[in-house]
Parts: C-alpha cells; sequence; structure tokens
C-alpha cells in the first residue's frame, strides 16, 4: 500500500504546554487508521495540524511524497484531505443540500441553482451508499443522518483522505455500526480514514491500524487484528488496567430518592424534562441512559437545584428538597460530580485546597473567627490527595495545572468525603484515560456497597451496562422504559434511546 500522508517529526507548543513532541505517522492508502490517547494526549492537535488549523512548531508533512505547506483548512481541502468535527458544523434551519453545497454552489446566473445541487447531492449519495434526504431539514434529521451529511459535505469538496474526531460521541450503538458500515464502504472506494477516538472497542472493530500517543508522543503502531484491548489499553495509560469491576450483587435498602412528575423549562419555556417519574433505593445504581441532549442534563439541575422546577417534586429520604438552592440540596445529603468538571465542579484558579472545600466552605469545621482556617483546609486537603490518589506536587498548586484525570479525582474525594446519602454521577468519566476510569468505577462500587443510593447519568453505554443495577432510558425529556441491568443488552438500549419500544424482545430486535 502507498503512504498518502505522512507526518515527520512534528511538534507544537502552546503556553505552559508542550502539546505535540517530535511525531512521526503514516497513513496508508485505503486504510482506517486509528490515533488513540486519552484527552488532552494531542490527537485532536496533531489532525488540526494536518487539516490547517494550526501551523506546527517544527516538523514536515508530506502528502503522497511531496512536502507541502498546509497554511489553512482551504488549502488541506485542494489536497484531497476533509475533516468532520466532533461537533457539528451545520446550519440547522438549512436543508441538506444547502448544507452540502454551502460554499461551492452551483450557480445559475447568481443565484443557487437547487435542482442542480439536489441531483448533485443524490449522486454523490449514491456513489458512497450514505443515503440521505436531500431535501430535509438538518434540525428534523437525526444525529446519525447529521453525521453523514458532514461526511458528505467533505466528499462532495474532493477529499481523498477523511478524518473524523471522536465520530461515535453522539451515536446510539446501532448509528455507531451503521458507521462502521459507511466507512468500510468508503474505504474500498479508495479512501483513506483518520479516526481520533479513545474508545478501545471501537478501535479493535473498526481499524486496520492503530497509533497511540500519550502526553504528546507516539508510544506503537500496531496492525489491529494483531493486538487487543488490554494491550491497547496499557500502552494508552502506562500500567496494566483491570478494564471491567467486579459487582456484587446490590443490598436493596428504603428508598432514598423519589422524583414525581418532574416538569424543567428553559429560559424560551421549552420543555426539556417532560413529567419524569423514578425512584432509587440504598445500595443500588440507577443509571440513566440516552443520546446527548434528551433532558438527562436538566433532569439533574433540577434535583441538584442548579435550574427551577416547572412543576412535580424531588424527596430525598421523605423530605421536598423541591426548589432548594445547592447549599440547601448538599446540606440535605447529595454529592454531586457534575457532567462539565471546570463548569461546575472546579474553580481552575483556586489552589487544590480551595477546591477541595467548594459547596463544604460555610461549614464550621473550615473557619476561624469569620475567615477560613487555611491550615485546617490544606491538611484536609492533604487527606483527600492522598486517599484518593490526586498526582500533584502539593495542595498549593492550582486545579487547572493537573491533568483531567487528577481533576476528576479531587471532584469525586471532595463528594464521597461528604458522605452523601445520595451520589450523582454526571459523565463521572468523561475525556478520562482507562487507568482513570477504573479508579472513578471503582469508587462508584463501593459507595452502592456501602449502602448509598447513586445517579449515574452517562452517554458511554458500556459504563451504564457495567456499573448500574437497573437503567432509565431517556428520550426527548421523558424516561421510556426502565429495564433491570441483567435483562439489558446494547442493542435493546440503542433502540430505546432512538425513542423505540421499551418491551421489544432480543429476537424482534435482529
Amino acid at each position: 500500500m502507498s503512504i498518502v500522508v505522512e507526518m515527520r517529526g512534528i511538534g507544537k507548543s502552546f503556553p505552559g504546554i508542550r502539546a505535540i513532541d517530535n511525531i512521526k505517522l503514516q497513513i496508508k492508502h485505503g486504510e482506517i487508521h486509528v490515533l488513540l490517547g486519552e484527552n488532552g494526549a494531542g490527537k485532536s492537535t496533531l489532525m488540526n495540524i494536518l487539516y490547517g488549523l494550526y501551523q506546527p512548531d517544527e516538523g514536515e508533512i508530506l502528502i503522497k511524497e511531496k512536502e507541502v505547506k498546509i497554511t489553512n483548512p482551504n488549502v488541506a481541502i485542494s489536497m484531497g484531505i476533509g475533516m468532520v468535527h466532533q461537533h457539528f458544523m451545520l446550519v440547522p434551519p438549512f436543508t441538506v443540500t444547502e448544507n452540502i453545497v454551502l460554499g461551492s454552489e452551483p450557480k445559475k446566473g447568481l443565484t443557487l441553482d437547487i435542482d442542480s445541487a439536489i441531483k448533485e447531492v443524490e449522486a454523490i449519495s449514491k456513489k458512497y451508499e450514505l443515503h440521505v434526504d436531500p431535501r430535509a431539514l438538518v434540525q428534523d434529521i437525526s444525529v446519525g443522518m447529521q453525521q453523514r451529511v458532514e461526511i458528505l459535505k467533505t466528499l462532495y469538496r474532493g477529499a481523498e483522505i477523511l478524518i473524523l474526531d471522536e465520530p461515535t460521541a453522539v451515536l446510539t450503538p446501532q448509528e455507531i455500526e451503521e458507521l462502521g458500515v459507511i466507512l468500510k464502504s468508503l474505504v474500498s472506494q479508495g479512501k483513506s480514514i483518520i479516526l481520533i477516538t479513545h474508545k478501545l472497542k471501537e478501535v479493535m472493530s473498526m481499524s486496520d491500524r492503530v497509533t497511540i500517543i500519550r502526553r504528546g508522543k507516539v508510544i506503537d503502531t500496531l496492525d489491529t487484528k494483531s493486538t487487543n484491548i488490554e494491550e491497547l489499553a496499557e500502552k494508552m495509560v502506562g500500567r496494566k488496567v483491570n478494564l471491567y469491576q467486579e459487582k456484587s450483587l446490590p443490598n436493596i435498602g428504603d428508598t432514598v430518592l423519589q422524583v414525581k412528575g418532574l416538569r424543567v423549562l428553559d429560559h424560551r419555556k421549552l420543555e426539556h424534562v417532560k413529567g419524569v417519574d423514578f425512584e432509587i433505593r440504598s445500595g443500588e445504581i440507577l443509571g440513566v441512559a440516552g443520546v446527548d441532549g434528551n433532558g438527562q442534563s436538566e433532569l439533574i439541575m433540577a434535583i441538584t437545584g442548579l435550574t427551577k422546577v416547572a412543576s412535580g417534586a424531588v424527596l430525598l429520604n421523605g423530605k421536598d428538597i423541591t426548589g432548594k438552592i445547592p447549599k440547601e440540596v448538599i446540606n440535605s445529603g447529595v454529592g454531586h460530580i457534575p457532567e462539565d468538571r471546570h463548569k461546575r465542579g472546579l474553580v481552575l484558579d483556586f489552589s487544590l485546597a480551595e477546591n477541595s472545600i467548594l459547596g463544604s466552605h460555610h461549614s464550621k469545621k473550615f473557619k476561624a473567627g469569620t475567615g477560613l482556617n487555611y491550615r485546617k483546609i490544606r491538611d484536609y486537603a492533604k487527606r483527600l490527595i492522598s486517599e484518593f490518589d490526586v498526582r500533584t506536587p502539593s495542595e498549593k498548586v492550582s486545579a487547572k495545572s493537573l491533568s483531567g484525570g487528577n481533576q476528576q479525582k479531587l471532584i469525586v474525594a471532595r463528594e464521597l468525603d461528604r458522605d452523601p446519602s445520595l451520589l450523582i454521577a454526571a459523565q463521572p468519566t468523561r475525556g478520562l484515560d482507562v487507568g482513570a476510569i477504573e479508579f472513578v468505577h471503582k469508587r462508584l462500587l463501593e459507595q452502592r456497597d456501602h449502602g448509598k443510593a447513586l445517579l449515574l447519568v452517562s452517554l458511554e453505554l458500556d459504563e451504564i451496562l457495567e456499573l448500574s443495577d437497573r437503567i432509565a432510558v431517556m428520550y426527548d425529556g421523558k424516561i421510556v422504559g426502565v429495564l433491570d441491568a441483567k435483562d439489558a443488552t446494547e442493542k435493546r438500549l440503542g433502540i430505546m434511546m432512538a425513542g423505540g419500544d421499551s418491551k421489544a424482545s432480543d429476537a424482534d430486535i435482529q
């Protein structure tokens, strides 16, 4: 196979950080090549250089053995390189066709020749078996279909090399399967594909070769068929990793959380949570599965007092906490690992010591007269850092100086140390490497085994299936069904996540 892309000795620094260091990468014609690594490892930075969004500080890029300077995305596109970003770049009120041809429209005089554009889109979607409705509005089609539109956009502009950044992050299991078929079809027609991901299962099912990047350096490049998930995890993290936690049978007690008829509106009076009912008992984990944007975030914000409740009730240990402010919710026995650790979990410019008492800073044990007792706060932080293996030079450094995994460990430590009766864990392992994921999962299961009630909200189906005792699926602001974890399969959950029948049997789903 000929080499279509070669990157030699690529380096890039940002203020205070060496993002990538002396990276060498070769992409062969007609292969699916995965860049594997944790968030912050340098994968996206490297591909943003290939696509012309960043300029390298050193190194050279060769396309089909010719050295090139890719100064911006237009240059990349002219060289046959297309990129599908993790967050789609589509205009929702426009049609599929208008989005695909935007910026390269066929004209009739000075106006868009829409009939010609539709014919071109139909022809290209047929050629690459990416079936879309060219007249549909983007705002009316599924996330999986939107991704097809993004891929078609790059193909319409003549892409021979496609870069897909975390392409499965917002897809249902069925859509992930469909994407795998689409990618293999594109490769069979001579395209070369680079996938950025940190999901090991997808590496094994979708790729021909995999390059592992850790802390800005290439660790290894392997043929996928000659490796396995355990080896990839070890190379990604730098040590052996226990990928699956042993889970004992739950010892279920009294009801801790009851949510009754909960409705939540946004500032435009649009309903995001539509009459949700559920309960969680002590000693169990209720997982909430769903594609991003189906009301999960608003549900958590309502329970934790971060947003107003339009109607309904939230009861904790029989006590009504509906509409309480976050401080009162915390004091009533709720711990909260927020989905956005930077926005809601930490004050990045504060020290680890200061971050360790956020939400408890009004507690008498941290006071000295009218101010704070910094000696006690530092001692407290040191204990959490030690117990939860937070890798840091000291408790005095700012939170922003830590890796994502260590920031998350500090948040988990702070929330668990309050000994809450209900722990809400929202996307608790988002962007973490498999080593940090192992740590967080172990701690969550320990809480369950100590009789706590846990509400786990995650976009990672593997995480939901591994940790939950029961699984609720949210679709369009409603809970469409609740399954015992032992009865749940990826396929069944995927059907429910797309709004399908929760009572369908596995035979029906095949």
